[in-house]
């Protein structure tokens, strides 16, 4: 793989942005992330998002945003508010949303660096990587802004590029610690979806945040869509492995409360989350969520490090209208 010169790096990141605002779609591949999902629960919005009566959307566990990209290019949203605990995630986000172009210099740099070396000089080269990127402050406030996080960023695209199965996946001290993937020409920059991207932020508020605030930024005109950390359908599985926060059952009781206060405050909702009954005859949705309404989709789990391991389960999806 040849390094780019200098015009063609140039011409690379001045190319104008599409206009097409398909454009705009995950940057990263997230563990849990609803891309493939979106023919279904797309059939599922609030008939009050195609009139145009919902104008704010709100996320309140973001992860990969597929389901904000996908309302935001299809519906009339004013303004947005994208949240999550995960620092590093909020960090890129911001990045993306603020200065871009840094963000793209950046990742040229990693991608030149990183394509023409071998198998052995690439694994030593994502190791280094992982290693500093374990020892950024994983209690930093991502509420603020730093120049300096362009870089930060760019090797969270970086790992999740170039990484097994591209699966983000941390350990309870908030580590990465998925090994080295063996594509052999990952696309490590694409400059022109990250301006489309940060575009469609512009209406955002993205912040590092608990999802019991919701409520301060939601009324009638809102859509709120939660994404929570799955609830582990057996016991060798674990969804909640994107932080290093444990998102337990008491977690996600305090969650259906906050959809209980939200529907008494006359907010349209959806939410997703594993359906327990795949594996045993375990009702805990059902129960949690009595009284609105519960649908089963079908989901092709694509992230296992087993092959055998992967193949279409069901999940839940819960709305209030």
């Amino acid at each position: 793989m040849a390094i780019l010169t200098e015009s063609e790096a140039f011409n690379l990141i001045q190319q104008p942005i599409k206009k097409e605002i398909e454009l705009a779609s995950p940057v990263l591949k997230w563990a849990g992330g609803k891309t493939q999902l979106l023919p279904q629960i797309r059939e599922r919005y609030s008939a009050k998002l195609r009139k145009g009566t919902l104008t704010t959307y709100i996320e309140p566990f973001v992860g990969g945003g597929a389901v904000f990209f996908d309302i935001v290019n299809s519906f009339d949203i004013h303004k947005a508010y994208l949240f999550d605990t995960n620092p590093e995630l909020i960090i890129l986000y911001k990045v993306i949303q603020q200065d871009v172009e840094s963000l793209i210099t950046e990742l040229l740099k990693l991608s030149n660096t990183y394509l023409p070396k071998d198998d052995q000089r690439r694994k030593e080269f994502y190791y280094e990587y992982r290693n500093q990127y374990n020892t950024f402050d994983k209690q930093i406030d991502a509420n603020g802004y730093d120049q300096d996080w362009s870089k930060r960023a760019a090797i969270t695209v970086f790992l999740n590029k170039t990484c097994f199965n591209g699966l983000y996946r941390v350990n309870s001290k908030g580590e990465f610690n998925v090994p080295v993937g063996r594509y052999k020409n990952p696309k490590i920059l694409n400059a022109n979806h990250l301006r489309a991207v940060s575009k469609l932020f512009q209406i955002a508020h993205i912040e590092q945040r608990d999802f019991s605030q919701v409520l301060e930024y939601a009324d009638h005109s809102t859509f709120i869509y939660y994404d929570p950390p799955y609830r582990p359908i057996s016991k060798t599985s674990n969804f909640n492995s994107y932080h290093s926060l444990e998102f337990n059952d008491n977690e996600q009781r305090r969650l259906r409360d906050l959809f209980v206060k939200a529907d008494q405050a006359g907010v349209h909702q959806m939410l997703s989350n594993s359906d327990p009954t795949n594996y045993v005859n375990d009702l805990f949705f059902d129960d949690l969520y009595q009284g609105f309404t519960i649908e089963r989709i079908l989901a092709y789990r694509r992230i296992n490090s087993k092959g055998s391991s992967r193949g279409n389960i069901r999940e839940i999806l819960v709305t209030n209208y």
